[in-house]
C-alpha cells in the first residue's frame, strides 16, 4: 500500500523544500540557498526587482542584489546554463551538466532558428578574440541581420554566442547591468570540476534523485520537468531501475482527490519533523520555484495562477505582472506592484484576496510590513497605495 500524504502535509512538506517554512531571517548563506533550490532561474524582467534576486530574497531578507555575481565572477561557486530556462547552478552540479551540453547541441543543430549562426570558422573568430581580449558581451561583435528583420531576428554572433554558450564551449563569466559577458569555459570553470567525467547513467541517476529529493515527493513527469535535462523515457528507465530507493505515495490534493507518485527515501523522517510553518506574509516572485509549476500548484493549493505577460491587455484577468501572496501553508491573494526606482516609490496598483478569505486588520498589517521590508531591498523610500487595502473577497 503506498504512504498517504494528506494534503496539509503535502503543502507544508512543499514549502519545507522550497525553503519557505522558515521566517526569511538568520544568516545569510546564498550558496546554501541556491543549492537547496537546485537553481534559480534568471530573467530579465524587473518589475519591483528581477526574478533571480527576488527568489533568494524571499528566502532570506539580508540579501542583496550585488550578491548573486560575486558568487559567479569572483568565487567561482556558481554557473549559467539552461534547465527549463536560463539559471544558475552550483558550481560542484556542473559534472553533472555535460549530457546537457550534449543535448542542447543536438536540440539547436535541428532548429531553424539557429540557423543563422556563423559557421565553424566564424565562431572560431570569435573565441580566438574572447582568448586575446578577455570575457566579451554581444556589444563587442558587429554583424549583421540580412535580408528581412522578423520579430525574434537577432544577428549572427548573437546567435553563435548562444549556440556556443548552450554547448558548453563557451560560459558566462559575470554580468553587469545584466549583460553577459561569454569566456572560454576553461577559463571560467574549475580545473577540478570540470576535469570530472560520468556516465550517461550517473547523471541521469543523480539527475532524478536530485529533483526528488528537492520537490519531496512528485510524479514522474514532474521528476523530468525539474531540470528539463532529461527525457521522459529515460526518466522512466530510471525509476525502473532505482523502485527500491523511492517510496510510492498516494497524494491529496486540495480538492480531496488523491493520486499515485514517489517520494525521496527519507519521506517518513520528513514527515515525522514537519511543523506549521510561519505565519509571515510572503511576496513571491511569479518565477519563484514554489509557484512555477502551475499544475502543481493547484493541485496541491488549489490557488490558480497563471503569469499574463505575453497576454493582450485587455484580455488580462488579473495584470502583466503580478505577485502571489503566501501566508503560513496557503495563498490567499495577488498583489499588482511596481518599483518607481527614479523617484524612489514602491506603487500597489491592485490588490486581490483569494475566495473565502477574510482580509482582516491583521492581514492588511503584515501585508503593509512585507511591503515595506521588499521596498527597502530595492532601494525606494516609501510605498504608495493607488487602491484600498481591503480587497473585496
Amino acid at each position: 500500500m503506498p504512504l498517504k500524504i494528506n494534503n496539509r502535509d503535502a503543502r507544508r512538506l512543499w514549502l519545507e523544500t522550497q525553503g519557505l517554512s522558515q521566517p526569511p531571517t538568520g544568516a545569510l548563506d546564498v550558496l546554501s540557498i541556491i543549492k537547496q533550490l537546485g537553481f534559480v532561474q534568471l530573467d530579465t524582467i524587473r518589475v519591483i526587482a528581477r526574478a533571480h534576486h527576488h527568489i533568494i530574497w524571499s528566502r532570506n531578507q539580508h540579501y542583496r542584489e550585488h550578491m548573486l555575481n560575486r558568487l559567479m565572477a569572483d568565487n567561482r561557486a556558481i554557473f549559467e546554463h539552461y534547465t527549463h530556462d536560463a539559471s544558475v547552478l552550483p558550481m560542484e552540479f556542473y559534472p553533472m551538466w555535460q549530457r546537457q551540453f550534449r543535448r542542447k547541441r543536438k536540440m539547436i543543430d535541428r532548429s531553424k532558428y539557429y540557423k543563422t549562426k556563423l559557421d565553424a570558422a566564424g565562431r572560431d573568430a570569435i573565441k580566438a578574440r574572447i582568448l586575446r581580449e578577455g570575457p566579451l558581451s554581444t556589444h563587442a561583435f558587429d554583424t549583421k541581420v540580412s535580408g528581412p528583420k522578423g520579430m525574434w531576428e537577432r544577428p549572427p554572433h548573437k546567435i553563435s554566442l548562444d549556440y556556443m554558450w548552450y554547448a558548453g564551449e563557451l560560459a558566462t563569466s559575470h554580468r553587469q547591468n545584466f549583460t553577459k559577458f561569454y569566456d572560454l569555459s576553461h577559463r571560467v570553470i574549475p580545473q577540478e570540476i570540470s576535469d570530472q567525467s560520468h556516465s550517461d547513467e550517473m547523471q541521469i541517476n543523480w539527475l532524478c534523485h536530485a529533483a526528488l529529493d528537492r520537490m519531496g515527493f512528485g510524479s514522474l513527469n514532474e521528476i523530468q520537468k525539474f531540470w528539463e535535462a532529461t527525457d521522459n523515457s529515460e526518466v522512466k528507465a530510471w525509476a525502473s531501475r532505482e523502485a527500491a530507493s523511492m517510496i510510492p505515495v498516494a497524494l491529496q490534493a486540495s480538492d480531496g482527490s488523491w493520486s499515485d507518485a514517489y517520494a525521496a527515501a527519507d519521506i517518513e523522517q520528513r514527515l515525522a519533523s514537519l511543523t506549521a510553518p510561519t505565519s509571515r506574509l510572503r511576496i513571491l516572485n511569479p518565477f519563484d520555484p514554489a509557484v512555477r509549476d502551475r499544475n502543481r500548484l493547484s493541485r496541491l493549493f488549489g490557488f490558480e495562477y497563471r503569469i499574463e505577460i505575453f497576454v493582450p491587455e485587455a484580455k488580462r484577468k488579473w495584470g502583466y505582472y503580478v505577485y502571489p501572496l503566501l501566508e503560513g501553508d496557503r495563498f490567499i491573494g495577488r498583489i499588482e506592484a511596481k518599483a518607481d526606482r527614479t523617484n524612489g516609490v514602491l506603487n500597489v496598483t491592485n490588490l486581490w484576496a483569494e475566495p473565502g478569505v477574510k482580509w482582516t486588520k491583521a492581514r492588511a498589517v503584515k501585508l503593509d510590513a512585507e511591503l515595506a521590508r521588499l521596498a527597502r531591498f530595492v532601494a525606494v523610500d516609501k510605498v504608495k497605495w493607488h487602491c484600498a487595502n481591503n480587497p473585496v473577497t
